[in-house]
């Protein structure tokens, strides 16, 4: 490999944080870690949240590499000969007024010294938005890490829009299904269509278990009395009841109802169909990323400050079916103190097989593209599990639309057979709280 035509990335902390597979990522090209990187590494190991995790999984990555050879002179980290360098000393080359001893600067350092040593493309990577405008401020080529990202404007819906001749909408109409391989290979297993048509209202399902377009007549079950105030919302139950389908996820602005229909259908197969023995509800507790000891009181106590979301819910739920809107079971709590739902942190489920649960990731646009897969892989046999969330309000400094695990599991998931999506795009709060979503 020729080292001044190969590109050259300096990694952020956060990147590697982000992904403790970064270093592994850079193809044929030259990663490197300025020495600063492993000092804030080693503040972070004795961290109990995803970023302490993920801190401890790239030492141990980076101490295997160093048995492999001399990672200061550079060590290979992947078949296709990506090479790996600590930078120890590099000298002090910033513009007056920016500190020297201020990490993302030295990182900046890093950066000018490699180009003073005559290298061409040289690349900083980093999660932080400021810290890229700085570089390139400094004539140093900055990017985010694009390893996990999704292009969020081509995200998969769930529904698509389709076209029938005379023909296929009569035996649409008709027969209630239509057989035809072909037309069917453009297709994605449980996808929505929603059929133009002049004359009537049609709709149908790609069905993963027969593999054909059937004609979608709705549900007929309103759990809890909840009914769905749009289509979008009637397919969406219509996957969460489906008990074929494994995984789902629910992506959508304030006020479109992912939560409460996930809640009343969770409610539903443990009440009433018995199908699990509860629903568990979890989300992150602490945006901002402090941990979930920070706040006083027992577990309990300090998991339902984060949780009054999901209460508004629940009670919402009740009134919906006690008709008079009144009810004498201490609201949403009682569905916890009958053992019906359970609140959990999510700093708790790592190293758990959650097993005959109905299992709701709320908010989980702030989880990464890693905490996602922790949080899928947790789940057991006989579970379900369900993520919604808003990738437009997302709390995490280094996430975005594109870039959270939600959106990251919704493009790698499309087309499984055990998983189904939809993208609610109406607000049925209120009037008020369509017109805040759409506005602000």
């Amino acid at each position: 490999m020729n080292e001044k035509k190969a590109k050259h990335f300096v990694l952020d902390t956060n990147v590697l944080i982000h992904d403790a597979n970064a270093i592994f990522n850079f193809e044929e090209n030259y990663v490197y870690l300025p020495i600063d990187v492993l000092e804030e590494l080693d503040k972070f190991k004795s961290n109990m949240s995803e970023k302490g995790r993920n801190t401890r999984h790239v030492i141990r990555k980076l101490d295997e590499l160093r048995h492999k050879g001399n990672i200061f002179n550079g060590v290979e980290v992947n078949k296709k000969g990506g090479i790996l360098k600590v930078l120890i000393e590099f000298t002090n080359n910033l513009p007056k007024g920016l500190d020297k001893n201020n990490i993302d600067n030295r990182l900046l350092m890093a950066c000018k010294f490699l180009k003073k040593q005559g290298l061409e493309n040289v690349i900083f990577v980093s999660k932080d938005i400021n810290a890229r405008v700085k570089a390139q401020s400094m004539n140093i080529e900055a990017q985010d890490y694009e390893h996990s990202k999704i292009d969020f404007n081509e995200l998969y819906t769930g529904v698509k829009k389709i076209k029938l001749d005379k023909d296929k909408k009569r035996e649409l109409s008709e027969t209630g299904y239509i057989d035809d391989e072909k037309f069917n290979k453009d297709l994605i297993y449980n996808q929505f269509l929603e059929i133009e048509s002049i004359d009537e209202e049609l709709y149908g399902y790609y069905n993963h278990r027969k593999r054909k377009i059937e004609k979608y007549e709705g549900v007929n079950i309103y759990p809890w009395g909840v009914k769905p105030l749009n289509k979008k919302q009637e397919f969406a139950l219509s996957l969460l009841l489906d008990d074929s389908i494994k995984l789902v996820t629910l992506v959508g602005k304030a006020g479109t109802g992912k939560t409460l229909i996930a809640l009343a259908a969770g409610i539903h197969k443990v009440t009433e169909e018995r199908k699990y023995k509860k629903t568990l509800i979890a989300r992150p507790v602490v945006p901002v990323g402090k941990d979930i000891g920070y706040l006083p009181g027992s577990k309990k106590e300090k998991i339902s400050h984060w949780m009054e979301p999901i209460f508004d819910n629940l009670d919402l739920i009740l009134s919906s079916r006690n008709k008079n809107g009144k009810n004498d079971k201490k609201g949403g709590m009682y569905f916890v103190e009958s053992g019906i739902i359970e609140l959990e942190a999510l700093t708790y489920m790592r190293g758990r097989s959650i097993s005959s649960q109905f299992i709701i990731i709320d908010e989980a646009q702030n989880l990464t593209p890693q905490e996602v897969k922790t949080i899928v892989s947790r789940v057991g046999e006989n579970s379900k599990i369900i993520l919604t969330g808003d990738p437009y309000q997302i709390d995490n400094p280094y996430l975005d639309a594109s870039s959270n695990g939600l959106t990251y599991l919704v493009e790698r998931f499309k087309g499984q057979k055990l998983y189904g999506h939809i993208t609610l795009t109406d607000s049925e709060r209120s009037t008020l709280a369509s017109l805040a979503a759409e506005l602000l």
